[in-house]
């Protein structure tokens, strides 16, 4: 599914991480079929982006254990990247009052 949204459709997410080769591809596609699922269920309020935030965010934990596996990590840096993409995401959808550390708010990182 193509992404409607042009401000999220056209931006390189994570672009401040491509230094890491391992990185960038995984988390780009949680970020993708999030904007996918924002646009397929378009949430209604607050509580369903939450929900949808929610499952994105479980799916950047599971790449934590590959992280580690690989002998890298989720550092302060990749935190703040991560959570700053999912603001914009919100923003992007109509959500610009939405809790940044709420919408990450599921991570292990």
């Amino acid at each position: 599914m193509a992404i409607a949204e042009q401000r999220v459709a056209e931006r390189k997410f994570l672009r401040g991480l491509y230094e890491d080769p391992y990185f960038p591809d995984q988390g780009v596609a949680v970020l993708t079929a999030l904007c996918e699922r924002i646009e397929a269920e378009r949430p209604a309020d607050l509580a369903a982006l939450y929900a949808l935030t929610d499952a994105a965010t479980e799916e950047f934990n599971a790449l934590e254990a590959a992280f580690e596996a690989a002998g890298s990590e989720i550092e302060t840096v990749a935190r703040e990247e991560i959570a700053e993409e999912f603001w914009v995401i919100a923003s992007a959808y109509g959500f610009a009052a939405a809790d940044p550390e709420r919408l990450v708010g599921a991570r292990y990182w």
